[in-house]
């Protein structure tokens, strides 16, 4: 059995070569680091698309895995400093799964898109032996730019400050304090534990990229990428690979609280390679990026500069002793964690 969660690079180089028929109007395609297609319509505009699962997680309920999933895709969208206008969505719904839950969750992801000024234009919905939780279908997101007026990753610039916004280690320290919670409160206390769910509500990083925007894309924000598995390093490094530069950044300098660090301790994993949705990472032009701070600092999301881009290839991380060391890719170790809690029996 193959590990659970993305696939690794060697499988992704495989789906890089099968893209089907070649087309002069994809402007960005699949890439590492590369979450959103860029497609020229013409007229000076572009169409920005985004998939990622959608899923449902019990122990959370109907309402908040919806807004999660919601979000997960818009998070990455909303990274291109463009916001979605339509989404489609597919839900192959567990067989088990209860009618008044799949009415609560379709209704919820309905009012979430709503709320973010997202208009739904298609889908499909049915229950089908096989499927199961958490993941029950996917969303694609669709929106129109300028053909100057967006970002990608590809687009850092050697000089470029490094931003993290928020924390490491979001997304996983809430979803293993939710999934884990008695074992979570012997392990960390039960302020902490308290602390590690409630970060549940800060996995998006919709908030963060149109604060980043009002900043100014191009002119101070060159690259925006959310930090999802593989955590904030895991991003960086992906945002390297698709700019072609050279990433060096302190790794004592990204935010961990108490919480998450807890947490991630007490399932061996490291916070700052693990599952990080709700930290944005932003390159930004050097002048501009006091700024940047302070426009993301007043929207109350919070940032912190971690490092700059150089010249060369690669993420380059430094620790206490400041000399920096290449990053080597490794499996998030999330899944094993989550895999090991449950086959002993942690509640």
């Amino acid at each position: 059995m193959s590990a659970a969660g993305k696939l690794p690079p060697s499988s992704m180089e495989a789906v890089y070569g099968h893209l089907g028929a070649r087309s002069e109007k994809v402007v960005h395609g699949p890439g590492k680091g590369l979450d959103n297609g860029v497609l020229r319509l013409g007229g000076g505009k572009v169409m920005i698309v985004s998939a990622d699962p959608v899923s449902v997680m019990p122990v959370v309920g109907m309402r908040r895995s919806a807004w999660m999933s919601v979000h997960l895709i818009a998070s990455d969208f909303t990274a291109a400093g463009v916001d979605p206008e339509f989404a489609v969505f597919t839900y192959n719904f567990p067989p088990d799964m209860k009618a008044g839950d799949r009415v609560e969750y379709v209704g919820a992801i309905g009012d979430e898109c709503a709320e973010l000024g997202i208009t739904i234009a298609a889908g499909h919905s049915g229950s089908y032996p096989g499927a199961g939780y958490t993941v029950i279908g996917g969303g694609v997101m669709f929106g129109l730019a300028p053909d100057d007026g967006y970002v990608t990753p590809s687009m850092a610039r050697a000089g470029d400050v490094v931003l993290v916004t928020k924390h490491a280690a979001i997304e996983a320290a809430a979803s293993l304090a939710l999934s884990f919670p008695e074992f979570t409160e012997r392990a960390v206390g039960g302020k902490e534990a308290r602390l590690a769910r409630s970060l549940l509500q800060r996995c998006s990083t919709v908030a963060d990229a149109r604060a980043a925007r009002r900043a100014g894309l191009k002119t101070a924000v060159t690259s925006m990428h959310d930090a999802t598995e593989g955590g904030v390093l895991g991003g960086l490094d992906e945002m390297s690979a698709a700019s072609g530069k050279s990433f060096v950044v302190d790794a004592d300098r990204i935010p961990v609280p108490r919480e998450a660090a807890d947490v991630c301790a007490a399932f061996g994993v490291d916070p700052l390679r693990t599952m990080g949705e709700g930290a944005l990472l932003i390159t930004c032009r050097p002048g501009r990026a006091k700024k940047l701070e302070e426009t993301l600092g007043g929207s109350g999301v919070g940032a912190t500069a971690v490092g700059r881009v150089s010249a060369g290839k690669g993420l380059w991380v430094s620790r206490g002793d400041g000399r920096p060391r290449r990053f080597e890719e490794a499996p998030d170790a999330y899944w094993a964690a989550y895999a090991r809690a449950a086959a002993e029996g942690l509640r």
